[in-house]
């Protein structure tokens, strides 16, 4: 996944990405800054301040990469963000996009990716996240979707992204490996 990703890379583009499991998992942020790319890595903040900057730096990078929490059989992506980073970059800013996908998130239909998203990524998501932030939600006990509406769900934004406008500015590498949630 490294090498298809790299190839999609030029050496002076500016590379972002936002919070991600899967990235953890294929070890790309690590060698993206090891192998002297530029990179803008919230991660290495001082500070909350810093990494919001970090963060909104991010929408004007060349590649944003991340992950997608399920795609169908016909290529529609579903992701759920609580603050809407991740939701906000696929849409519109970065001028590249690259999404990950292990084959653990490919569904038959959108409504089978929509539910993955809900019932499969988000519950494990919110505890990951709670690990770290005050996050209270219904499906941290059910370990499924409630529709809730808490001050502190991470399912604020949910996009459902069909084509690629720009054409080409979304690239998806479909992974041979079960990968995040």
């Amino acid at each position: 996944a490294i090498i298809t990703a790299v190839k999609l890379i030029k050496k002076d583009e500016v590379i972002s990405w936002g919070g991600w499991v899967t990235l953890e998992e294929l070890k790309i942020k690590e060698y993206l800054e090891n192998n002297g790319y530029k990179t803008i890595n919230r991660d290495k903040a001082k500070n909350k301040e810093e990494k919001a900057e970090l963060v909104m730096k991010s929408f004007s990078s060349d590649v944003y990469l991340m992950s997608t929490n399920a795609i169908s059989e016909d290529g529609i992506l579903v992701n759920i963000d609580g603050t809407g980073n991740r939701a906000a970059a696929l849409c519109f800013g970065p001028k590249k996009i690259i999404v990950f996908a292990g084959v653990n998130k490919i569904v038959k239909t959108l409504d089978d990716a929509v539910s993955r998203a809900r019932n499969t990524a988000a519950p494990i998501n919110a505890k990951r996240v709670s690990d770290f932030m005050d996050i209270v939600t219904p499906c941290l006990n059910t370990g499924s979707c409630l529709n809730c509406k808490s001050p502190t769900s991470i399912c604020s934004q949910i996009l459902i992204t069909r084509l690629s406008n720009p054409k080409g500015r979304i690239n998806v590498i479909l992974v041979n490996d079960n990968l995040g949630y």
